[in-house]
Parts: C-alpha cells; sequence; structure tokens
C-alpha cells in the first residue's frame, strides 16, 4: 500500500514538472453545489493527489482500529508460546538436573500455556515424573503417547526404559521388538535386542539381527563384520564343547566363517587352526595363522603354530617360528618371538642379539623379564638372570598373555566373556582379557631355576633384589667359588657318589624346559 502511493506521488511530481517546463500551465475548474473553483492544471493535480492520500491515510486508520482486537489476540498468542517454549527448555533442563518436582509444574506450566507442542509436553512430563520417582505416572505419561503415531516411538523407548529401571527384562525386550516392527531406524531397539541375545548367548538369533541391522543400514558393514566374525567365533567355541553328532564340522564351518570375515581376529583364527590340525590340515592351518599374524600378531597365534607340528626337531621349529616372526619384523610380538625361536634352536648368542633388539618399555612386564631371565641363564650370566627375576616377581602382567588358559586352550571363554567380546570388538576393535580383568592365574612367566642356582647368601640375595627393585646397577655376585664356571649352574652331584664328580654338561634355555617358553619338539 505504502509503494503504490509513493508511486503515485512521485508520477504527480513528475507530472507537474513537465507541466511547468513546457511553460503551458492548463487551467482546470470544478463546480459543485453552486460553488465554482477554478485554478491551474499542476494546481488541481496536486489537490487530486493530496486528497487521494488523505483518503488512503483514513481507511488505513479505520481498519487499523478495526483489527485491534485482533493484533491484540496475536500477541498474546505469541507471548503464550515464548512462555510455553521457556517453560519447556526449562522443565528439560530440570530433568536433566533431576530436579524432578521442578520439571513436573515446568511441565504443568507449558501444558497449560500452549496446544502448539503436545509432544514435547507429554514427554516432559513423562521424564519429570521419572525425576520425581513416580513410576506410576511417568508409565501413564508414555502409555497415553502410543496412541498417536508420531509419538509411538518415543512412548515405547520410554516404556523400555523404564521397565529396565525396574529390572523387567521380559517386558522391556518386548517393547524393543514392537518398536525394531516398527521403525527401520531404531537404533536403540536393535542395541537393546541385541544386548538381549548376547546375554542369553543365543548366539543365532543374535546372528540373525547383526544381519537385519546392516541390511537396514543402522550398523555400518565394517561394525556388521566384526560383530559377525566374533559371533561365529562363539558359536564354534559352542559346538566344539558338544557331543553332538558333526558338533566338530560345524564348529570347524563356524570358525572358517570367522576366519574370512577377519583374517586378523585371533580367536577366531586360534580355532580355527586347532580344528583344521585335529582334522590332518596342518598346512591350511598354517595358513591361516601366517595370514592372522600379519594383521595383528599374538602370542596365542604363533603358540597354536609351534604346536602344529610336534615331530620335527628343535632348530627345524626354531626355523619355523623365526620364519613366523619375519611376516612382521617390526612387531613387538615379533621380536619376542625370535628371541623364543633361538632359544627353542639352543643358540644363546643369537637369542641375546635379538633381545637387544627388544623395544625399550619403562616397566617392563613379567612376561618380558622371565624371557631376559631365560636369555641370560642360557648364556651363563646368572647375576643378570637373577636380576630380572627379582624385577619379574612384582612386574605387571601382559593382557594378551593372559588369554592362554595354562591348564586349557587359549581363548577358553565362558558365555559371559563371549558375550562382552562381541560387542567390544564389534565397537572397537580390540579384544578384551577376561582372565586379565579377573586377575586369574596365567601361564607361568618367570622361569624355573635350578635350585643351586638359588643358593646364596642373603646379603647377596638382598642386595641383588634392591637393585633390581630400585634399577640400579646389577652388581654381579658369586653364588660360591667356582660358579663363574658355566657347568656350576646345574644341581651339585650327590655327596654319596664316589670319586670326583665328571664336569657337568650345560643346560641351555632351549633344552631346558620353562614355564613360559616353548615345549621342546617330540
Amino acid at each position: 500500500m505504502i509503494r503504490a502511493l509513493l508511486a503515485l506521488v512521485l508520477i504527480a511530481v513528475i507530472a507537474v514538472i513537465v507541466v511547468s517546463l513546457t511553460g503551458e500551465p492548463g487551467a482546470a475548474s470544478l463546480e459543485w453545489l453552486g460553488w465554482r473553483v477554478e485554478m491551474t492544471a499542476a494546481a488541481a493535480a496536486l489537490l487530486t493527489l493530496l486528497l487521494a492520500l488523505l483518503a488512503a491515510a483514513l481507511w488505513r486508520g479505520l481498519l487499523w482500529i478495526i483489527e485491534a482486537p485482533k493484533r491484540a489476540a496475536r500477541a498474546r498468542a505469541e507471548a503464550r508460546r515464548k512462555q510455553a517454549t521457556e517453560a519447556l527448555s526449562r522443565g528439560f533442563l530440570a530433568v536433566a538436573a533431576g530436579d524432578g518436582s521442578e520439571a513436573r509444574r515446568l511441565a504443568q506450566k507449558a501444558a497449560d500455556l500452549t496446544d502448539d507442542a503436545p509432544g514435547l509436553v507429554r514427554v516432559l512430563t513423562a521424564q519429570a515424573a521419572e525425576a520425581a520417582g513416580d513410576a506410576l505416572a511417568a508409565r501413564q505419561a508414555w502409555n497415553a503417547m502410543l496412541g498417536f503415531p508420531e509419538m509411538r516411538l518415543a512412548g515405547l523407548r520410554g516404556l523400555m526404559q523404564l521397565a529396565l529401571a525396574e529390572g523387567d527384562r521380559q517386558l522391556a525386550l518386548r517393547h524393543a521388538e514392537t518398536a525394531y516392527g516398527l521403525a527401520r531406524s531404531a537404533l536403540w531397539a536393535w542395541r537393546a535386542l541385541l544386548e538381549a541375545r548376547l546375554e542369553a548367548g543365543d548366539w543365532a538369533a543374535a546372528l540373525q539381527l547383526v544381519q537385519g541391522g546392516q541390511e537396514r543400514k543402522i550398523v555400518s558393514p565394517v561394525v556388521a563384520e566384526r560383530a559377525r566374525a566374533a559371533l561365529l567365533a562363539a558359536s564354534a567355541a559352542n559346538l566344539e564343547e558338544s557331543d553332538a553328532p558333526k558338533a566338530l564340522d560345524q564348529a570347524l564351518d563356524f570358525a572358517l566363517q570367522s576366519v574370512k570375515l577377519k583374517p586378523d581376529f585371533a580367536p577366531g583364527v586360534v580355532m580355527a587352526a586347532r580344528l583344521l590340525a585335529a582334522d590332518g590340515k596342518a598346512a591350511r592351518a598354517g595358513t591361516l595363522i601366517e595370514a592372522a599374524w600379519k594383521g595383528a600378531p599374538h602370542p596365542a597365534l604363533w603358540l597354536a603354530y609351534r604346536d602344529l607340528k610336534t615331530s620335527e626337531t628343535p632348530k627345524t621349529r626354531a626355523a619355523r617360528l623365526a620364519a613366523l616372526a619375519q611376516l612382521k619384523p617390526e612387531a613387538r610380538e615379533s621380536r619376542i618371538l625370535k628371541v623364543e625361536s633361538a632359544l627353542i634352536a639352543g643358540d644363546p648368542v643369537a637369542a641375546r642379539a635379538a633381545a637387544r633388539l627388544l623395544p625399550e618399555e619403562a616397566a617392563p612386564t613379567a612376561r618380558l623379564a622371565g624371557l631376559m631371565a631365560r636369555v641370560a641363564f642360557a648364556n651363563a650370566e646368572p647375576d643378570e638372570a637373577r636380576a630380572w627375576v627379582a624385577r619379574g616377581v612384582a612386574a605387571p602382567q601382559e593382557p594378551d598373555w593372559s588369554d592362554l588358559d595354562p591348564e586349557g586352550q587359549a581363548f577358553a571363554y565362558g558365555r559371559e566373556d563371549w558375550a562382552r567380546l562381541a560387542a567390544s570388538y564389534a565397537e572397537t576393535g580390540e579384544l578384551i582379557h577376561p582372565r586379565f580383568e579377573r586377575r586369574e592365574r596365567t601361564m607361568s612367566d618367570l622361569p624355573q631355576l635350578p635350585s643351586a642356582y638359588a643358593q646364596s647368601t642373603l646379603a647377596e640375595s638382598t642386595a641383588f633384589v634392591h637393585a633390581a627393585e630400585t634399577g640400579g646397577a646389577l652388581i654381579p655376585f658369586l653364588d660360591h667359588p667356582g660358579l663363574d664356571d658355566p657347568g656350576a649352574l646345574d644341581d651339585p652331584p650327590s655327596p654319596d657318589a664316589p670319586g670326583p664328580a665328571p664336569a657337568p654338561r650345560r643346560n641351555t634355555g632351549a633344552r631346558r624346559r620353562l614355564a613360559s617358553g616353548p615345549r621342546p619338539a617330540k
């Protein structure tokens, strides 16, 4: 309207200017009710324009007066809307702060002020009741949302969480199943169902759920592959312990599927290798372990690789293990394996050289301390061996080393452990270590040295242990005169033996079976 009036004024001004410039002002006359008015054409145009502007202003004023009630209503509605929005915001903040009573007051205020956001008001009402500890009111609020299609998923999730808080897992599971059937993108329902399947140890149902989640694009393909690999390994472990017919064949099939999905998943690889070796397919088992070692070296892998053949000589076995370590030579586990293979071969000099290439660690683990003690013992250096043993007594354990059960198989997980592994590995790609977390007994890290080696005076032992614990210089102490002879490390001859005892044969770390060392070849 204002733009139209401005356009008329501009046209009139231009017309007056044009008339004035032409020198022909023209004439205009008006007769009305006996009155006669005469004026120039320009004056008539200006007068007409002024009258039009006055009429427009009067009309706009009249409209403003007529619309005043509507404007007042709109202003009141806007004020209520702002107050309702503020009440909702403050209400959700009160819920987050755990102030249930304030949240319920604000939820009621928001409900009284607005009808534009019933969903938010209902959610706030339910959450405020939960924060106030009123489970009945919260359940009623969540149930009320089930009657509205756009609020049904939110109501189901609220009811599921409320059931979980009350310990009714079956009811919570039913709500999750309903939500999962309603919406293809309900990630929270999928997670709840997966956790329930894992907790029950129902690996087949969990596998189907993971496959469905991938098809619905709820989870990424990487997470789905890791979850399926762990679940297939769990299924294989369950069947491996079963006495059912063809259970081992099915276990092998599951283990091979797990390896196909994640070739560097150590539990699945070790299980597949063990089952293949039992089936007379040691060569294929070795190929799987070698591929896994290239991806993620793990001590259980080289121990399984070692046990694939039991009729080879120590040197042949050492060469085979050294070749495995060479597949990923920069890895810490590969460097440790090089030391182990040298000890198996009975080459203490090579073991010492390989030990110098181990990564420096501020706090060596008990496993590493035991390995260094064995290297020192094999090189006839009792003082250094004693220092490493002293350090290893209080040294921390290695999580990966704890996966080896000294009285069973590697990765001897129970149902709960497999459930945790499947969830953790799927999300992060990292292994968990249940035995390490529970501080269960693991394979011995420190070697069992001969009795003559352990004999020494109290002062010597105390000083050496103190030097080892404080990181001081490893001052050599002799156990007894003549211990500098490498043969003196063996057990002394019986005092009843006639005549001088022959010089004892030196035992190397490769020939003596140590608790943390590899078994000698049969």
